[in-house]
Formats: C-alpha cells, structure tokens, sequence
C-alpha cells in the first residue's frame, strides 16, 4: 500500500472513529433520515450532530439531499457497513459485549449476504 491510499484509509477510519457518528451510521443502516429526526434519536444537539454529518460527509462515507430548509443524510459507501461489522466481529472475539448483543448487531449490518 503506498503512502496516499494508507492516508486515504486512515482518514476514513477516523471519520468513522467517535462515538456519535457510530451511532448515527447505525441509525442510517434503516434508511434516510433528515438532521431532526437523528438529533432527537440521539439526543445530542443540533450543531454536534451537524459537525458529525458535514465530517463523515466530507469523507464521502453519508451523502446528502435537501428538500427546502430540511436536509437528510444517507450512508454513500455502503462498505462502511461491512467494515463496522468486521469490527462489531472483533469485538465479539475480544469479549467487550456480550456474544448476543454482539451477534444481533452483526446480523442488522451485513450488507449483501
């Protein structure tokens, strides 16, 4: 792997990388949703999440439309998905969940099986 797509890689990682915007590729996994809806799920505030969007949007890891004043995001690389559930995976190996939470969550993220 030469140096720019190690740089590539590991920016993707790191947007992917924090808590919230796990979360918020969990909560987009189901579908689109507008920035209200995943503030409210969330429950953190409006300009947190917002950075948390434009960062993993500016990665190209969500996409987003507007319609009139209200904007929704999207997951636009699906293979992000498939790398939370090599993750999920690890975790499950390593014991930090419990194998059932763990394998739930692992079913609800694969992505063509």
């Amino acid at each position: 792997m030469d140096h720019e797509t190690a740089q590539h890689v590991a920016d993707v990682l790191k947007a992917v990388a924090h808590p919230v915007r796990l979360q918020i590729i969990e909560l987009l996994k189901q579908g689109e949703m507008c920035v209200g809806d995943l503030v409210e799920r969330l429950g953190v505030p409006q300009a947190v999440a917002s950075q948390q969007l434009g960062l993993m949007k500016d990665k190209q890891i969500l996409q987003c439309r507007r319609d009139g004043t209200k904007a929704f995001y999207s997951i636009k690389n699906a293979n992000v998905i498939n790398l939370l559930h090599c993750v999920y995976h690890h975790c499950e190996r390593e014991g930090s969940k419990t194998s059932e939470t763990i394998q739930k969550e692992i079913d609800s993220t694969k992505i063509g099986d």
